[in-house]
């Protein structure tokens, strides 16, 4: 990469305060990373679909299947209060 990095300005954008080591290592590796992406913007990818990820990820989950349930029935059991099929509580906004 022949152009300079103005590290300062990009330190103000990230509102970092640096010292002057702390600055001349950064402008090397934002050089060196700049430049590794130079290099891939060469590359042809014309015939490359897009991806989202560099795997070919599936899912390996089980699929949803309705089951009877009496979840219900346990959880409503240990309720201090119910009414039918749902927890009573005690009216807390005035309307």
């Amino acid at each position: 990469m022949t152009q300079k990095i103005n590290i300062d300005a990009v330190a103000d954008l990230a509102r970092l305060k640096l010292s002057a080591e702390e600055k001349e290592k950064l402008s090397g590796d934002l050089a060196n990373i700049l430049g590794y992406v130079e290099q891939l913007s060469r590359l042809d990818t014309q015939n490359t679909p897009p991806t989202s990820h560099v795997l070919n990820l599936e899912n390996v989950f089980r699929p949803d299947e309705a089951k009877p349930s009496s979840i219900r029935e346990d959880v409503l059991k240990h309720a201090p209060k119910r009414e039918a099929n749902f927890f009573k509580v005690p009216k807390i906004i005035d309307q």
